[in-house]
């Protein structure tokens, strides 16, 4: 699992560099995740763009890594492709996270 972490404009942007998140690297995700962001700013942006695939474990790591985050941290998600954002809408997870049609949209909008 390649993820990459940056700060801009005060959040915390982690990227997936994969096409896919899916049940083969949902545990080596959740680990990166925590290891990326134990500690940081108020906001982190998952930049999606590069997954073109996310199945339902793939879903369940993203939510444990919200989860991992302290109650005071928010995670977003951002560049989310066609098939990757009706996963999230058909599972209802939109009302979890916000979801953000690119990462500049997401780096833009203040925290909610």
């Amino acid at each position: 699992m390649s993820l990459t972490s940056m700060e801009r404009d005060g959040s915390q942007v982690v990227t997936v560099n994969a096409p896919r998140i899916d049940a083969a690297i949902a545990i080596q995700f959740k680990e990166d995740m925590r290891s990326l962001t134990e500690s940081g700013p108020d906001r982190v942006i998952l930049d999606l763009s590069a997954v073109d695939f996310i199945d339902s474990s793939g879903l369940g790591a993203i939510v444990a890594a919200m989860k991992q985050l302290d109650a005071s941290r928010r995670l977003d998600l951002a560049g989310l492709t066609p098939k990757v954002d009706k996963v999230f809408r058909l599972t209802r997870m939109d009302t979890v996270f916000n979801l953000f049609d690119s990462l500049d949209g997401a780096v833009a909008a203040k925290r909610g």
